[in-house]
């Protein structure tokens, strides 16, 4: 399934300023990242909750983060 991740690459650059230094954040690959928010991979339960933590997301910024599809 493919969701929309424009309000998450948007909260990301507003709040770590880049994909690259929110991937090291996260501990994993900018490629992983890139793909992540390109639809190829899904992101697990954990990383969820820890890009939720990072990025301070709100109950509705969650939903319009994770869930929007395209």
């Amino acid at each position: 399934m493919n969701y929309n991740h424009n309000k998450l690459r948007g909260k990301i650059k507003e709040v770590i300023g880049s994909e690259v230094e929110f991937a090291k954040l996260l501990g994993i690959s900018q490629t992983t990242l890139s793909a992540k928010l390109n639809n190829k991979v899904d992101f697990t339960r954990t990383e969820i909750l820890r890009i939720t933590e990072k990025l301070k997301l709100s109950q509705e910024e969650f939903y319009d983060v994770f869930f929007l599809k395209n």
